[in-house]
């Protein structure tokens, strides 16, 4: 029983993968997905495409609550030391096309992924994987309204 060949995962496919509307639903896209997810879980770097062409590019980043994971899925508890805050995600991975966002895919390490479409991508998609806006507009419904605006001294 020879081991199996370890194969790196094509930077070009993944970044054509990350801008489409859903990566799941393209069979050619699942394996090499999950394959650079749990890459990078394991700490090896993103692949690269050397043909992506000029402004076109994917670049990942790890989480960090609350200053780089979107405020859907951030988390705070209060310690003793006060607030602590944690992202439901692990990291993202943005995808610029022609030098402007087009889309952030946000995993975890799990495998579990949602995508942030750019008003640009969404334009040019006109279908895509709802989910990050669904669950953004259902955080925003659950904020407590706005205190109202006390009169003063009259």
């Amino acid at each position: 029983m020879a081991p199996r060949q370890a194969h790196a995962v094509d930077g070009c496919l993944v970044l054509l993968c990350f801008a489409a509307p859903s990566w799941r639903s393209v069979p050619q896209c699942v394996t090499p997905i999950n394959q650079v997810l749990r890459d990078l879980a394991r700490g090896k770097p993103f692949p690269t495409c050397s043909m992506a062409g000029g402004g076109n590019s994917a670049s990942h980043a790890w989480a960090s609550a609350p200053s780089y994971c979107p405020p859907q899925y951030t988390r705070v508890s209060y310690g003793e030391s006060g607030p602590e805050y944690t992202c439901d995600y692990t990291g993202a991975v943005s995808v610029s096309i022609n030098g402007a966002p087009f889309a952030r895919t946000w995993w975890t390490m799990a495998g579990d992924t949602v995508t942030d479409f750019s008003p640009a991508a969404k334009t040019q998609l006109g279908t895509w994987d709802t989910r990050f806006d669904d669950d953004y507009a259902a955080w925003l419904a659950a904020l407590p309204p706005p205190a109202s605006p006390t009169e003063s001294g009259n």
